[in-house]
């Protein structure tokens, strides 16, 4: 099982709401989209609280999520399931005659049951084959992946995608095994390579981190997302995107802070248009609770950001 983390958070702020009621629903119409099903969580509580004439579109890379994402889709005429990655968002919904909706929102990461399924290759707790792709129905897994690449590429990616200072010295680990089948024959060559950790964190914590996100593209795949949602909110719709590392948040963060403000980015070519946009009102950020956090530990990094799309407003370049 998956326990959605910051679930009510999420689902009233996709709605646009302080909080959700406690006797009642809130009866909203519109379109909405879980950009990541996984078990389904938020999805079910949104459905809750939508009428019967609303629709909800659901995405989902992973096959398994999939399956349950249209079992729930044959009991509720307002779901429909979309199998492909939130980064295409806009050509998905395109294909369903949808060019905006009323709310948006992603649970990032990879859920419970994916790492607690040892078959997948996510965790270095369980045995399993080297997979760790969240579509199992195309790509390469991590271990095709590591037969080929180089110790200095490999390194790389370590120390990019999981913030690993001892990137180089693990990587040439890895690259002097002979195969890479068992997820746990990975993890010890890492814990062995590794210098130092820190108490309470397995080594291969952030190996693996790395490992999962490059072969899913994860981060690129936000990037696209999170561009993407400008032109498919309506003015007055929600954007709700739930993080649990600091890859991920600081991008977010980072976009809702730069089109809040009317800001481009700073590699942005000159010379400057005469007028700036700004999209999104001022950004929220939302913790779990102290309660959610002991009963569920996995919840312990997650930060929700939220913003509500506005009326797209121009401001002149002078400061």
């Amino acid at each position: 099982m998956h326990d959605a983390v910051l679930l009510p958070e999420a689902v009233a702020a996709v709605l646009g709401v302080k909080s959700l009621p406690k006797t009642s629903s809130v009866q909203a119409s519109g379109i909405y989209v879980d950009a990541t099903f996984g078990r389904g969580g938020h999805s079910r509580l949104l459905l809750s609280q939508l009428s019967d004439d609303a629709k909800l579109i659901v995405f989902d890379k992973d096959p398994t999520a999939i399956t349950v994402a249209q079992e729930l889709a044959a009991k509720d005429s307002r779901v429909h399931v979309i199998h492909e990655s939130f980064a295409t968002l806009t050509t998905s919904l395109a294909a369903l005659n949808i060019t905006q909706v009323d709310g948006l929102m992603a649970d990032l990461g990879i859920s419970s049951p994916q790492i607690d399924d040892g078959s997948r290759g996510f965790s270095f707790m369980r045995d399993g084959v080297v997979d760790m792709r969240m579509d199992t129905s195309r790509g390469q897994s991590v271990g095709q992946w590591l037969e080929k690449v180089d110790d200095e590429t490999l390194a790389n990616v370590l120390y990019e995608f999981g913030e690993e200072r001892h990137s180089r010295r693990i990587a040439r680990a890895i690259k002097q095994m002979n195969r890479y089948e068992s997820t746990l024959e990975l993890a010890e060559v890492i814990k062995v390579a590794h210098p130092n950790w820190q108490r309470g964190k397995h080594p291969a914590t952030q190996s693996f981190q790395a490992m999962r996100i490059f072969i899913n593209n994860e981060l690129g795949d936000v990037d696209s997302f999170l561009a993407q949602s400008i032109a498919i909110l309506k003015a007055g719709g929600q954007l709700a995107v739930i993080s649990f590392h600091s890859l991920e948040d600081r991008r977010i963060k980072q976009f809702l802070q730069r089109h809040s403000k009317g800001q481009y980015p700073e590699d942005e070519k000159l010379p400057m248009p005469p007028k700036r946009p700004r999209y999104f009102s001022k950004p929220k950020r939302v913790g779990p609770s102290k309660d959610e956090t002991s009963q569920n530990p996995r919840a312990r990094s997650a930060w929700l950001r939220m913003a509500t799309r506005t009326d797209t407003i121009y401001h002149d370049n002078e400061k």
